[in-house]
């Protein structure tokens, strides 16, 4: 079973920047998407951002043009790189991975089948 461990959550101030990682180990997947979701204190969780096997990438609204979703050559990590952070994104962070390429169905939770623990993002105005 993959299992996914996510790092680089903390603490920072409006407008500033974070890097999050997705580690997976067990990995061995030729057809995936990888998604990172957020859930707000008081929210449903919520998509952020997918990237899949062929490397396309997919974002929500709220973060397009400040977030990018990456990864490295060996698809064992993935990356959320989050700039111009608001108070609004203060939530924890989790990433999931699930056994199809991504589409118009990118931020489907359901279709998720593994997930990490999540990291917390704080942003003080």
């Amino acid at each position: 079973q993959v299992q996914l461990a996510e790092s680089g959550g903390g603490s920072v101030q409006a407008g500033g920047s974070l890097k999050l990682s997705c580690a997976a180990s067990r990995f061995t997947w030729s057809s995936y998407c990888m998604g990172w979701f957020r859930q707000a204190p008081g929210k449903e969780r919520e998509g952020v951002a997918s990237t899949d096997s062929r490397g396309s990438t997919y974002y929500a609204d709220s973060v397009k043009g400040r977030f990018t979703i990456s990864k490295d050559n060996a698809e064992t990590t993935w990356y959320l790189q989050m700039n111009s952070l608001t108070p609004e994104d203060t939530a924890m962070y989790y990433c999931a991975a699930g056994l199809w390429r991504c589409g118009d169905d990118w931020y489907s939770q359901t279709r998720f089948a593994s997930w990490g623990q999540g990291t917390q993002v704080t942003v003080s105005s």
